[in-house]
């Protein structure tokens, strides 16, 4: 009869949790989540644009004939073949390939921001599903406590020490333990879902938790390194890309050179014999591509100065923003094991009144009111505990998405 209601939390670390289980549930969503495989195809094209900025213009190519033959000293133009190649100022494919890599660096860290965000959602998931069947057995456990209180209830209302009616609010008791049991099944199914879905499995497939989770004090302070965080990262990138754009800004502003070559094959002049007759014409060219109305360019300079202020804003909005997490976490963190440490001695006291009532019961009195009441606070108890494990490691989850 005794320790029914008590959970036991064993010895077992974090690491050691999720070495085993965890950490292969979440390697297993980073290699098969869409939303990661998405951002993975797409870095694949910004390395493919890479490949494509150091292309060149397409080179041109004409032919054509005379309807009505020009007649020169040497004789008559009968068609034109060019052909033609601009290129950009020097240095601009450079700036081109530069561009296109700063902005597959900042799909790059899209990728890790994805996979950062889906380790804490799978992490989160998993500790809601050890909660729920923690709690599960702890509602078997006073469901069994309340079974043990009715036989003695029983017994008592035969030796005429206890009413019927004790026996029947026992009885509603346990119903009412049930219902809260199946209830809880149909979260864990609902959360069971959702955990699979993150790993892009079928929603049935069991989950294997572990055993126990535990609460330690703390033994020195963390030490937390917000501003390395790949969201804050991405926002240099933009930067740097915006930096690198306002380069190939630049260098497109200048001119493009152009060469080609014309050639113009001539009939012999008939009758007539000298050196050059029907020598064909051969013309190469060089062309010149001035931007002179370039007030283009110029309001694009503009536009990257005003996108570097946004972008700047921005990281400050955000790293404000996740300063406030990270503070909201490591409060919450702590204040989950000052609640588990007072459950555990609430949960104690409750203990140690049942064992009066055990001792009372064989004396010969006991009052069945007195039972439901703690039987209740040892649930409560038993529930909070739960509760304060399950909020310690969903900020610890969140804690390591900020900071690792």
């Amino acid at each position: 009869m005794k320790r029914i209601a008590t959970i036991t939390f064993g010895f077992l670390s974090v690491v050691g949790v999720n070495a085993q289980t965890l950490d292969s549930y979440i390697q297993e969503a980073e290699n098969n989540n869409p939303e990661v495989q998405a951002f993975e195809l797409r870095y694949n094209i910004s390395e493919e644009k890479i490949e494509e900025a150091d292309a060149l213009p397409n080179t041109e190519l004409s032919a054509g004939f005379f309807v009505s033959e020009p007649e020169t000293r040497t004789g008559a133009q009968k068609a034109r073949f060019s052909v033609k190649q601009m290129l950009p100022w020097f240095g601009t494919i450079t700036a081109r390939e530069n561009y296109a890599s700063s902005l597959a660096e900042v799909d790059y860290l899209d990728i890790a921001i994805t996979k950062r965000k889906l380790r804490l959602a799978v992490s989160q998931s998993y500790y809601a599903l050890f909660a729920i069947k923690e709690k599960q057995k702890v509602l078997d456990e006073n469901i069994q406590l309340l079974k043990t209180y009715e036989r003695l209830a029983l017994t008592s209302v035969e030796v005429g020490k206890a009413s019927a009616v004790d026996v029947l609010r026992l009885q509603i008791r346990q119903n009412e333990l049930e219902e809260n049991k199946l209830v809880l099944e149909q979260e864990y199914q609902t959360e069971r879902t959702s955990f699979n879905k993150l790993l892009n499995r079928e929603n049935s497939i069991a989950i294997e938790l572990v055993d126990s989770l535990t609460i330690y004090e703390p033994t020195e302070i963390p030490k937390f390194r917000l501003e390395v965080h790949p969201e804050l990262e991405k926002y240099d990138r933009l930067y740097e890309s915006i930096a690198q754009s306002e380069i190939l800004n630049q260098k497109e502003a200048n001119p493009n050179l152009g060469f080609g070559l014309d050639y113009i094959p001539v009939a012999d002049r008939a009758g007539m014999n000298f050196s050059d007759n029907g020598k064909d014409i051969l013309m190469p060219m060089v062309s010149l591509s001035v931007p002179i109305f370039n007030n283009k360019y110029k309001s694009k300079t503009v536009q990257n100065e005003l996108r570097q202020e946004e972008i700047n804003a921005q990281k400050a909005n955000r790293k404000n923003l996740l300063e406030t997490l990270l503070s909201d976490a490591i409060n919450s963190q702590e204040a989950a094991r000052i609640r588990y440490a007072t459950q555990l001695k609430n949960l104690e006291r409750a203990n140690d009144a049942e064992e009066i009532l055990i001792k009372n019961y064989e004396t010969g009195t006991i009052d069945f009111n007195d039972v439901l009441d703690i039987q209740e606070l040892q649930l409560k108890f038993g529930i909070n505990r739960i509760d304060a494990v399950e909020m310690y490691y969903r900020q610890s989850a969140v804690i390591n998405y900020l900071n690792q």
